[in-house]
């Protein structure tokens, strides 16, 4: 084979199309898919951010006291604690439960009676929360027959 012949068919055998409709056409699938991710991870952002501010409320109607770091040494303390997550001490032979929320640089402080109540509201909140997506699956598989939506009386298999 000549030289140039080889060449002809390298470049016609390399697969790279550029410029072609179809690349093009390939930016406009992946720009809305990668709009879609970011709106996911900021809601779930959002998800989290609500999260920690309704264990806050939870724990002030438990009874949980909050305090600010004062001294050098309520503020080494607090630094070492995991971030908004109820954490069991012991001080003083007395346990203490502490939530620290490093954004508002406050902890929320409680004993064993205020941590038990704390979990009872969580848990009658969980549950509150699972009738009312109960009753939402409930509602939805009641607009459907065995046909489709219904649509009452305008539906056109009577």
């Amino acid at each position: 084979m000549t030289p140039e012949l080889l060449n002809l068919t390298f470049a016609v055998g390399s697969g790279q199309r550029t410029g072609t409709s179809m690349n093009r056409n390939n930016s406009l699938f992946i720009r809305p898919i990668m709009a879609m991710t970011l709106l996911v991870l900021a809601s779930l952002a959002g998800c989290a951010s609500w999260d920690a501010q309704n264990k806050e409320s939870l724990l002030t109607a438990a009874g949980f006291r909050t305090r600010t770091p004062t001294t050098a040494n309520q503020q080494a303390m607090f630094n070492r604690m995991t971030p908004y997550k109820v954490e069991r001490h012991i001080r003083n032979g007395k346990v203490l439960y502490a939530f620290a929320d490093k954004q508002n640089n406050v902890v929320y402080l409680g004993g064993e009676n205020e941590y038990q109540k704390y979990k009872q509201l969580a848990l009658q909140q969980s549950i509150a929360q699972d009738q009312i997506e109960a009753a939402q699956i409930n509602e939805e598989t009641s607009m459907y027959d065995d046909f489709g939506p219904y649509w009452g009386p305008w539906n056109i298999w009577w």
